[in-house]
């Protein structure tokens, strides 16, 4: 903790994938990291040890993205324990796929897909904005995906989420642009993480004009530009990383 203040990152779903990936590429930025995570220590606790060996700071806050309650707590005890620090950059990437045909279902799995994306977006955003403004600065990236600009089959859900979470940043962007606080998101399309493990590979990449599946690192370094001072003059931005794979 630094007496004079200092700026850290707070990265959600840090502990694998594109968060890691991200979390990493913010600490060679410069930032100390927050590496959020729900159940998976081990993981997180990895991440950290990756971030410490490149020259980087990183701690480990657990909580449940999708509950308000949650999200409050570990905040308000974060800042307690950091009474001269602020988080700002956050990157909204925590998430999970529930897909399935919309006429198979569940409820159950339209509404954790909703939590665990657009509600856990204006939860936590909401929370870290006051201290952004009142800094007059501050970055916001949202990991949302192809699937939020295009729909694909089979994930009404995601879509509709990661849909919500575009239209929510553009006009969040345009609240808080005069704050020095820009909001933008990144679209991946098919990357290699444990998301897509599921994934025929094969088959997929052949509709890529690149024939390949991404890299989280190739998301990552978007983000890490997107919360960057180079990046200021862009807000309410949807870059998209999917290898040609155009909508």
């Amino acid at each position: 903790m630094s007496t004079n203040g200092c700026k850290y990152a707070l990265v959600t779903g840090a502990s694998r994938g594109i968060g890691r990936a991200t979390a990493l590429a913010l600490s060679r930025m410069g930032y100390p990291i927050i590496i959020n995570y729900l159940s998976n220590e081990e993981a997180a606790q990895e991440c950290a040890a990756l971030i410490k060996a490149q020259g980087g700071d990183a701690e480990l806050l657990q909580f449940d993205v999708s509950k308000e309650d949650a999200i409050e707590q570990a905040i308000a005890q974060w800042e307690e324990s950091h009474p001269n620090d602020w988080i700002e950059v956050l990157v909204n990437n925590a998430g999970v796929r529930k897909d399935n045909l919309m006429i198979f279902m569940p409820a159950d799995d339209w509404n954790t897909i909703i939590n665990l994306h657009l509600n856990a977006f204006f939860f936590i955003t909401r929370r870290l904005l006051k201290n952004m403004v009142s800094h007059r600065y501050g970055r916001i990236v949202n990991v949302v995906s192809l699937s939020g600009i295009k729909g694909l089959p089979g994930q009404t859900n995601y879509a509709a989420a990661k849909a919500g979470i575009i239209a929510a940043g553009k006009a969040l962007a345009q609240e808080v642009g005069k704050r020095g606080v820009t909001v933008n998101a990144v679209a991946p399309g098919y990357i290699k993480t444990d998301m897509t493990s599921d994934l025929d590979e094969t088959q997929l990449k052949a509709l890529i004009p690149v024939n390949r599946f991404g890299t989280a690192e190739e998301v990552a370094d978007v983000v890490a530009f997107l919360a960057s001072p180079k990046a200021s003059y862009i807000t309410g931005e949807v870059i998209s990383i999917n290898g040609g794979l155009y909508t």
